[in-house]
């Protein structure tokens, strides 16, 4: 497999760039995300590569950092979703807004790419809610730390989602003070947001 690039970029046609590799080119796909950052043609880049091979072809995606290359290899996990959607889903949501969807199990933004449907977006949801989190540590929290208010079980997925969200520990923990204790995750999660959007 290959999973890094690093070379000359020499052309950019969205969504595709070519690297040249030691006089090799390679046509590698990025979600916007990673193109509107691209430095300007016969600059050096580095990209993060997910290698798909089928029976048409081999096809080499990049992506700017590996948040995003974590989080489009969640995406092909989930049934129905290829390798065009998932970069689709990327290029119409950075990865700090997928995962506020996904936590908030919010569908509405995800229907407003193009070619996800409502039934598409709600498997998306469901399918990610317990697994992007777990891709992407840096963005999900690595520490739990047993927050005020709340059921047990529920606290820390309260907690890491607000932490996912941006939000910093202080923040987040101030936030959960004011939740019931037998709130649920998705309620825990809308409450506490509308109490630091007040704050």
């Amino acid at each position: 497999m290959i999973g890094r690039i690093t070379g000359t970029l020499l052309e950019k046609n969205p969504p595709q760039i070519l690297v040249d590799v030691h006089g090799v080119g390679y046509e590698i796909d990025v979600p916007m995300s990673t193109f509107y950052n691209l430095p300007a043609t016969g600059a050096q880049i580095s990209l993060h590569t997910h290698h798909v091979v089928r029976e048409d072809g081999h096809f080499l995606f990049g992506f700017a950092t590996d948040e995003e290359r974590a989080a489009f290899r969640q995406l092909l996990k989930v049934s129905g979703v290829g390798a065009r959607m998932a970069l689709a889903v990327l290029s119409g949501l950075s990865v700090n807004d997928l995962a506020q969807a996904v936590a908030l199990q919010e569908a509405g933004r995800l229907v407003k790419i193009p070619g996800i449907g409502k039934k598409t977006a709600e498997r998306l949801l469901l399918e990610l809610r317990d697994k992007l989190g777990k891709a992407l540590p840096n963005m999900a929290g690595a520490r739990l730390v047993a927050a005020p208010g709340a059921a047990p079980d529920a606290k820390s997925d309260i907690l890491n989602a607000l932490l996912a969200l941006g939000y910093n520990e202080r923040e987040a923990l101030g936030a959960m003070k004011g939740l019931d204790e037998a709130v649920g995750v998705s309620d825990g999660i809308r409450q506490a947001l509308k109490l630091l959007s007040k704050g």
